[in-house]
């Protein structure tokens, strides 16, 4: 799959933001879109919750917001808690659910999603990505 946009252009990695909680993955979504600065960012989806509204993880939402921001260059996919890891875990290993090149970033879900959106945005890779989102943990605040 091709990872060139129109123009020849590079297509921007996508981001995904699983959170037990839909109002806080669509809060961090904009969050790191608005924090992402002027210009073009970076295609960001938020997979939070139940397909009813309720709290919890769905393979559905996260495998829809996956396909929703893939552009063809990759798709990093950041979760909140231990059961939205095992979710996307198991989409991975099944093969067949996420895009090729969907990948689970290990790194703080608000930092981390910041970090992933700004980085795919200035027209990283994913590994570029991935890193950049992975170095959050390293932040420091007092």
């Amino acid at each position: 799959m091709s990872a060139e946009g129109s123009g020849g252009a590079t297509a921007p990695v996508g981001v995904v933001l699983v959170s037990h909680s839909g109002p806080v993955a669509e809060s961090v979504a904009t969050m790191a879109a608005g924090l992402a600065g002027g210009g073009a960012t970076a295609p960001v989806a938020a997979a939070g919750g139940t397909p009813d509204g309720g709290l919890g993880t769905s393979a559905e939402l996260i495998a829809e917001a996956a396909r929703t921001v893939d552009r063809g260059a990759g798709v990093a996919i950041l979760v909140d808690l231990g059961s939205a890891v095992l979710t996307v875990k198991a989409l991975i290993a099944e093969g067949d659910e996420l895009p090729e090149g969907s990948r689970l970033v290990d790194a703080p879900f608000v930092e981390g999603a910041v970090a992933a959106v700004v980085t795919a945005s200035a027209g990283a890779d994913l590994d570029a990505v991935a890193a950049a989102a992975g170095e959050a943990y390293g932040y420091r605040k007092e």
